[in-house]
């Protein structure tokens, strides 16, 4: 493709971007399976310049006066190339630029004057949530690709990679993880097809050892989702014991056997109702805001809203009152979420202890010591874990394992 050609796709993309009504990499997928003739290279330039626009769309739309269009936002993301050949109205190029999209673009190019949310690219009522300005700038950074070597040591999956030339380091803290700071394409690696290796953050594969499941435990993941921590789970275990993965959407839980049997992982059933009430391991990876996955999802902030806020907090109350019903006496019940936000987090655990006293943090700092036999520890709490870009260099997720006193 020329450059003109795939600066007319990134504006076709970020027409239904803007529209803030789904994610921005299900659009992607989308455009891109519609048009299987634009090449890899064309692909992974048309994506990572939508991924940048995204980024920076706040104070791109604050310097241009708040005239967002997708073609000003494209001309934004291109300011320091030559406009006038990439706007040229030839066959699927865009059209010229227009004499009051010239003017915004001037405008733009002087402007000093930056409000907090152009600075931290963050609406503002987002904004006042955090205290510590530094996490919303790490939120807004590029991830690194962490995956978890599966029913092999990661060395042996380490050194597979390498062959395929594809170069990972060992996680800081997970002893299962690998990571790239360069970005990947893991869909033509057979390390990857042959289920040696699976995309995970490296949060979540420590979260998946903390739950502490040994094959005699009667598990259940209540919000399974996709099955990324059952599949965890059903790994470290080495494929003994059970691990009941149960979802509200079936659509999401379909999703769990393909990924399975990628993976070799044959512990898992699928349960649609929930009625026993003595599961020794109740895990819930709670719906949440999504904060935490924002340097994935930059898009995410966009789609949220007060009124989705305030509905999933009183969710994840609901989830968790379900949960102490179903957790024997002598076990665990689990929260996991990946948001930054007290009120999905600390807040939900604190209101949560004061109507039930037959519950009680475990002592993290000794959790994490004894599974992982590590004295370093990167959390302020003893009552609970607190992953971030900052204190793990992880996506931001939190962590409180609750034990339901003996009758």
């Amino acid at each position: 493709m020329k450059e003109a050609s795939r600066v007319e796709a990134i504006i076709e993309v970020l027409g239904e971007v803007l529209k803030d009504a789904q994610p921005a990499d299900v659009i992607l997928d989308k455009y891109f399976k519609e048009r299987r003739y634009i090449g890899s290279k064309d692909r992974r330039q048309i994506a990572d310049s939508v991924w940048k626009i995204i980024r920076n769309r706040i104070s791109y739309t604050e310097a241009l006066g708040g005239a967002a269009t997708p073609r000003l936002l494209a001309a934004m993301c291109f300011a320091a190339a030559d406009l006038e050949l990439l706007f040229n109205g030839e066959e699927y190029a865009p059209a010229p630029l227009l004499k009051e999209e010239k003017a915004a673009l001037s405008q733009a190019a002087a402007y000093e004057n930056w409000s907090d949310e152009a600075i931290y690219e963050c609406p503002r009522w987002l904004l006042d949530k955090f205290e510590n300005k530094r996490l919303l700038e790490a939120l807004n950074t590029t991830a690194p690709v962490d995956v978890r070597a599966n029913l092999t040591s990661r060395e042996k999956a380490r050194d597979r990679l390498k062959k395929e030339g594809l170069f990972f380091a060992p996680t800081p803290f997970s002893p299962i993880g690998l990571r790239s700071e360069d970005r990947v394409n893991l869909n033509n690696c057979m390390t990857y097809q042959d289920g040696e290796i699976e995309v995970m953050d490296e949060a979540s594969q420590l979260i998946s050892l903390l739950c502490r499941v040994k094959p005699h435990h009667k598990t259940i993941d209540y919000c399974a989702g996709a099955g990324g921590k059952s599949l965890a789970i059903g790994a470290l275990m080495n494929n003994d014991g059970v691990i009941w993965a149960h979802d509200i959407s079936q659509e999401r839980l379909s999703r769990i056997k393909k990924r399975a049997e990628r993976l070799d992982i044959l512990n898992i059933k699928i349960i649609k109702d929930v009625t026993d009430t003595d599961y020794t391991r109740f895990i819930i990876d709670a719906p949440c805001s999504g904060s935490g996955t924002w340097r994935r999802s930059p898009d995410a902030k966009f789609r949220l809203t007060p009124e989705k806020l305030a509905h999933i907090c009183q969710t994840q109350a609901e989830i968790l009152e379900n949960g102490a019903a179903h957790t024997k006496a002598g076990g665990r019940l689990i929260y996991i979420t990946c948001s930054v936000f007290a009120e999905e987090n600390e807040r939900q655990i604190e209101a949560f202890l004061a109507k039930h006293p037959e519950f009680a943090p475990l002592n993290h700092r000794d959790l994490w010591k004894d599974t992982l036999e590590m004295d370093f520890y990167p959390f302020d709490s003893d009552k609970w874990l607190k992953f971030s870009p900052l204190n793990t260099k992880t996506d931001g997720f939190f962590f409180c394992a609750l034990q339901k006193a003996q009758e």
